[in-house]
């Protein structure tokens, strides 16, 4: 049994669990013990795990853990990673830190997390809808009917267990064309989460080449846990300058055992 403290931080209702691993403690966590810290009847309860830790030639290191225990990047999990960062000392103002994706810096305000995003460079259409790799890939339907009368669990899963994404996965957006209301089915959670931010960038993306908006663009996300920001520059294909901005606050913190 291991006994452990952990912080919980959350950014637009998307909740995690933060293990500060400087000592390499938590090197080992298998995906069965994710699940298990990810429960939200039989543990802790997050959307994902995130584990912080110093580099040797970044400000920090994020390893971030869906709750099923698979890998991927997540964009409101990387703006709560820095801010945790910065409350274990390891960040302040501005930084940089290694994330599965590569490295990513960001801009740390009072009330905010500026997050520098990869590049993109391919938005496909398909069918009238959009897929794109912000990180992780998303797959976005652009609708006029109100938001609210979308059933994002079960279309979430119809094109995520579809023949052509079913053995890789894939996150599922809905967004409301005209006011950018956006719902999300993550992958690895396998259901609605309330804020997805590489799913807010792929929306803006995709917003972009469907309204054909070249230049610089900001465009305000409204996720079911908040607002995002997300602000680029487009030129053709090329999606680059990527910023998501949001909040990112610690929630409580405790002790659990494994």
């Amino acid at each position: 049994m291991m006994k452990f403290n952990f912080y919980k931080y959350q950014g637009t209702g998307n909740d995690f669990v933060m293990l500060d691993n400087s000592n390499g403690a938590f090197n080992a966590l298998t995906n069965e013990q994710i699940q298990q810290i990810s429960h939200r009847k039989f543990g802790i309860g997050c959307d994902g795990v995130i584990l912080v830790m110093p580099h040797a030639e970044h400000d920090f290191e994020m390893r971030y853990y869906n709750a099923d225990g698979s890998r991927s990047f997540c964009g409101n999990g990387a703006r709560a990673a820095v801010r945790f960062a910065e409350f274990l000392g390891l960040a302040k103002d501005e930084c940089s830190f290694l994330a599965i994706d590569g490295v990513h810096t960001a801009k740390i305000f009072p009330n905010e997390i500026a997050l520098a995003m990869s590049p993109v460079n391919e938005v496909s259409e398909i069918e009238g809808n959009y897929v794109c790799n912000t990180g992780s890939p998303h797959y976005i339907k652009f609708t006029e009917d109100a938001i609210d009368a979308v059933d994002i669990v079960a279309y979430g899963k119809e094109i995520r267990y579809n023949e052509t994404y079913k053995q890789d996965g894939i996150n599922v957006n809905v967004a409301n064309a005209s006011t950018l209301e956006m719902l999300t089915y993550e992958r690895g959670v396998e259901d609605e989460t309330l804020s997805c931010g590489t799913g807010a960038t792929a929306v803006a993306l995709a917003y972009a080449k469907k309204f054909e908006i070249e230049g610089k663009v900001a465009l305000n996300l409204q996720v079911k846990g908040g607002l995002l920001q997300v602000a680029f520059e487009r030129q053709g294909d090329a999606y680059s300058n990527i910023q998501l901005i949001g909040p990112a606050v610690e929630v409580f913190r405790g002790e659990y055992e494994l």
